[in-house]
């Protein structure tokens, strides 16, 4: 199962964040890499993102994640 994160600028797509729920163990390293972490990130037993108006979509979220359930998309098409 993916948990979908959209941002959009002006009404265009412009971000997408998949996190594939089955997974994601909740270890945080998503968090303690990101730059933006306390504004984007929370974890429970799996990650959650939010405010994506904060994300530079630098990818360290998703190379650090240690089981590939991070997804990251730039300017992707909405589906």
């Amino acid at each position: 199962m993916f948990i979908y994160f959209l941002s959009f600028c002006e009404g265009i797509y412009i971000l997408k964040i998949k996190i594939d729920e089955d997974k994601c163990t909740g270890c945080g390293n998503c968090e303690e890499i990101c730059p933006k972490s306390g504004k984007i990130w929370k974890i429970n037993t799996v990650a959650h993102v939010s405010h994506l108006e904060y994300c530079h979509v630098c990818t360290l979220c998703a190379m650090k994640c240690p089981v590939d359930a991070i997804k990251i998309m730039r300017n992707a098409p909405r589906e």
